[in-house]
């Protein structure tokens, strides 16, 4: 019984713990998702913006206290916005999307919830971290040596 408790509890670490996908493999799933050049933006400036946004990481979430929001995943889409997340006030959901579909290792409902977003107005300068970090940068290292 002890063990079988054990097991049980080992089994649930498991399923909660993220997918932090490396570099290049993120960047190949990119590619085959559509984002090289989705609405002119290279798939260096992609794996940037994860990179700083999330490290990567399909499970990252944080809460805004401004707004009562919560970025998800991998890209950080914001629940005010882009996903439905039910205790975000006033939430527009534009992706039609449960927040939560956003944290799963398989990454295409982001990508395409990402897709969205760029083509909003604000584009791609939506994402604070791409600003900060990406924006006017030589980004090009970010997929060296993926062959993509």
């Amino acid at each position: 019984m002890k063990a079988l408790l054990i097991l049980g509890l080992f089994l649930l670490s498991v399923s909660v713990q993220a997918k932090i996908y490396e570099r290049c493999e993120f960047a190949r799933i990119l590619k085959r998702l559509g984002m090289a050049g989705y609405r002119g933006i290279s798939l260096a400036n992609w794996v940037c913006l994860a990179k700083w946004e999330s490290g990567f990481n399909t499970r990252a979430t944080n809460y805004n206290r401004g707004d009562q929001s919560t970025d998800y995943g991998i890209f950080q889409i914001n629940s005010r916005y882009w996903c439905q997340d039910g205790k975000t006030p006033r939430a527009v959901d534009a992706c039609h999307i449960p927040c939560s579909d956003l944290l799963e290792d398989n990454i295409t409902k982001a990508v395409e919830c990402a897709k969205r977003v760029v083509r909003d107005p604000q584009g791609i300068k939506a994402w604070v971290a791409w600003r900060n970090h990406c924006q006017n940068r030589d980004v090009s290292s970010y997929i060296k040596g993926c062959g993509v």
